[in-house]
């Protein structure tokens, strides 16, 4: 339905809610089409603000006396997202400044043990707001807690990168399917819901309701027979299943469209050129330790003149967001591999879009293992790189494999690759790790963002909270000089 925008304030205040953020039009559509449904599927690209619409679903849902708990259920790179910039920007606040906002944390202090406790009992008149990350719920105690918060409301309980329970082996996805009923409204949010194959849509729908998919909706067998070509394969003594094909697709896309919305950036002609999010990375234990260090080092020589250079500076900035990304360089110069997060949490962002992506980091060592990475989990015509070491012919060549060819994935230095070419065939730019130099950040945004680029470009950075790189990403993005903000007092607001 397209309505004009002079009514639409109008016609929302005969439904006695008004928007905090306006929508774009879009989202007021979508929203519109959903927002009493018991069910419902917001596929909508990422930066077109599907939790947004979310968002005012519950809110409107609340306002109208249907639900008194909002839960969201978010993989860890954004659940704190949804709680820190999502709700604050969206919810409206004469909902938002009465509501119990929750954070579920698995070793809570005794303060936040007794208000999450407050959850498991019957709602008073604000609304209740609960943000878990979706992997909590591989364990009895996440399921159990949000077993006894479903029991106690009427809830809104929503999936945001609902891909993140594609297998129905999972134990969560297995939990939250039995959990669900117990929701009153239920919403999943991704951007690209079949990741490998269409059998990844059954959970996310069964999740929702069995009978959204007819005859096959509780039963994942009865769901691959139909719309799987499978053959068996014998191994030895093994055997097992083996799909060569799929059926049917036309007929599961119709049902589908009965309870979702389908908006990607392209149709969206009031969008922003370009649209800024995150994605936040856990450090491990190790990496904890190491940056720990590293700051205590720095705080401690912070007095120093000779140490408190510019240079010096920069030095240290650059070892801890080394450890962010993964590696360090011993006294004899070899580097030393981290455990981390961080590239896991990059193929999960990967896997929310099926858009051409450049992927930026400023070193070395991160533009080889990305790309080794994506090699292995896409194939090996699926990425190209582009450093210092990469040769003219090759260079030449991974711009036109990306550009016109089937290269899906662009992994460069920005430094080497940020300057001069044209990557438009790219709508979603990530950066593993910041360069300090903002004209390197500019340049290398615009290599996707550029004439020639007909869509929406969506840049999203990786950060470790808590760390320099939301101070590194701050000052970028407010057009900041590092090097020449990062001086005395304000070296040690950065370490703080």
């Amino acid at each position: 339905m397209i309505v004009k925008w002079e009514n639409l304030e109008y016609e929302w205040q005969m439904m006695d809610y008004k928007y905090e953020t306006k929508p774009y039009q879009h989202q007021d559509d979508v929203l519109r089409a959903s927002w009493d449904q018991k069910n419902w599927a917001y596929f909508l690209e990422m930066g077109t603000g599907k939790s947004k619409i979310c968002i005012d679903n519950a809110a409107v849902l609340f306002e109208h006396g249907e639900i008194d708990t909002f839960i969201v259920l978010a993989p860890k790179g954004v659940y704190r997202n949804w709680a820190a910039l999502e709700l604050p920007a969206h919810m409206p606040k004469r909902v938002l400044e009465g509501a119990a906002l929750e954070i579920w944390n698995p070793k809570p202090t005794k303060a936040v043990m007794a208000a999450l406790a407050a959850l498991t009992v019957p709602a008073e008149a604000a609304l209740r707001i609960l943000v878990m990350n979706i992997e909590a719920l591989s364990t009895a105690k996440g399921q159990r807690f949000l077993a006894l918060v479903l029991e106690a409301s009427e809830a809104l309980l929503a999936i945001d990168e609902s891909t993140s329970i594609k297998n129905p082996n999972a134990s969560r996805t297995k939990a939250l399917i039995e959990l669900s009923p117990l929701a009153k409204y239920r919403r999943i949010l991704t951007g690209f819901p079949v990741t490998q194959s269409p059998l990844d849509l059954w959970s996310q729908c069964r999740f929702m309701d069995k009978n959204l998919l007819g005859d096959c909706g509780d039963d994942f067998f009865q769901f691959q027979y139909r719309y799987a070509v499978a053959n068996r394969r014998d191994v030895g003594s093994h055997s097992f299943i083996q799909i060569v094909g799929y059926r049917n697709l036309g007929e599961l896309s119709s049902m589908i469209k009965s309870f979702s919305s389908r908006v990607t950036k392209d149709e969206c002609l009031d969008l922003p050129a370009k649209i800024y999010t995150r994605r936040d990375v856990t450090l491990t234990d190790e990496q904890s330790r190491i940056y720990r260090e590293l700051t205590d080092y720095a705080l401690a020589h912070i007095e120093d003149e000779k140490f408190m250079t510019a240079t010096n500076i920069m030095t240290q900035l650059l070892r801890m967001q080394q450890v962010l990304s993964a590696h360090v360089k011993s006294d004899n110069g070899e580097l030393i591999e981290i455990e981390d997060n961080r590239l896991n949490e990059l193929l999960a962002c990967l896997e929310e879009t099926d858009d051409k992506a450049i992927i930026w980091s400023r070193f070395r060592h991160d533009v080889k293992r990305i790309t080794a990475a994506l090699t292995k989990a896409h194939g090996s015509g699926s990425t190209v790189s582009y450093f210092g070491d990469t040769s003219d012919e090759d260079r030449s060549n991974a711009i036109e494999r990306f550009q016109n060819g089937g290269a899906r994935y662009f992994v460069g230095n920005p430094q080497t690759g940020g300057y001069g070419i044209t990557l438009t065939a790219a709508q979603t730019v990530v950066y593993f790790a910041n360069s300090f130099d903002l004209a390197v950040r500019m340049q290398s945004e615009d290599r996707a963002h550029r004439i020639g680029q007909r869509k929406h470009v969506t840049y999203i950075d990786l950060i470790a909270e808590g760390t320099i790189d939301e101070r590194i990403v701050k000052a970028l993005r407010n057009k900041m000089d590092i090097a020449q903000t990062v001086m005395g007092e304000e070296f040690r607001e950065w370490l703080s």
